[in-house]
């Protein structure tokens, strides 16, 4: 007979509890369009107003404080959570205390890069690599993925897309020794990747254009194949330095925008390592 252990659950109900009374003592009444009342003798709100405002029960409500086996759902964590007024980063919190998956909350506002991690791009100077946004939207990249992929610069709206430059790019299409393998698996991540965002006009409107402009992914987007981003290895043919291969990473942010950072690491492969070196020395020197 397997016996679990319930301390770890144990020790995450207490801290549940301590989250939501920290959170709580640190509210007046007055931030909640609460009337202030009699004299108080603890800070901030009472467990019962707290309850009013989350439209639990005051005994329900104290228990979770107190570490007790209740299982609050993710509508009742989405309740509490904003009548504490909690941020993003404390609502992701509470529902990882909770053992519960926090609700997707899409964004529309517009996607930027802050110059910190315009910085740490240009530090890559041996490696190409970018930064997507939610709908694969090329936000910022470094010179030398410029120098290997194309100008970035020079394209707007949905032409400096991913799975546009993929599908509808002809320049794209040819640097891309494997281009069936990877515009296969880059639909297959995509489609992974917006079905949080399943009815977006955004979303919709670029799939409605590839629709349009592929014939291939006029015929892979109807079978609904999914995968996950995983490292690989992308082969180009570079219109300058012939045939490149690089390992490519992406890492997420953890800030709830569903941005990634892509790392094209240049592989001994094809030689690779030294033409990138030999094309960033020359463009060095043609801006001198």
């Amino acid at each position: 007979m397997t016996v679990i252990d319930p301390a770890p659950d144990a020790g995450r109900r207490r801290e549940l509890g301590a989250f939501l009374r920290s959170r709580r003592e640190r509210l007046a009444p007055c931030d909640v369009g609460l009337p202030d009342g009699s004299r108080r003798r603890t800070p901030g709100l009472r467990r019962e107003e707290v309850a009013l405002l989350g439209g639990v029960g005051t005994t329900w409500y104290s228990w979770l404080e107190q570490g007790r086996d209740v299982r609050p759902s993710a509508e009742t964590l989405s309740a509490l959570a904003r009548a504490l007024r909690l941020d993003a980063a404390e609502r992701r919190h509470l529902f990882v205390l909770a053992c519960r998956p926090a609700p997707e909350e899409r964004t529309q506002a517009p996607e930027q890069v802050g110059e910190p991690l315009r910085r740490m791009l240009d530090c890559l100077t041996d490696q190409p690599a970018q930064v997507l946004g939610r709908r694969w939207d090329v936000l910022a990249w470094n010179r030398a993925a410029e120098l290997v992929f194309g100008d970035y610069g020079a394209l707007e709206g949905d032409a400096r897309n991913t799975m546009s430059l993929i599908f509808t790019d002809p320049g794209h299409r040819r640097l891309l020794t494997d281009w069936e393998a990877v515009a296969r698996a880059a639909l297959a991540q995509f489609r992974a990747d917006s079905a949080k965002y399943a009815g977006d006009p955004e979303f919709e409107r670029l799939v409605a254009h590839l629709t349009r402009e592929s014939p291939e992914f006029r015929e892979w987007w109807p079978r609904h194949e999914v995968l996950p981003h995983l490292s690989g290895h992308k082969r180009i043919r570079h219109p300058a330095a012939g045939p490149m291969v690089f390992e490519h990473t992406a890492m997420r942010f953890d800030d709830g925008t569903d941005r990634r950072m892509v790392v094209y690491v240049p592989l001994a492969e094809s030689d690779t390592i030294a033409k990138l070196a030999r094309l960033l020395h020359a463009e060095a020197l043609a801006a001198e």
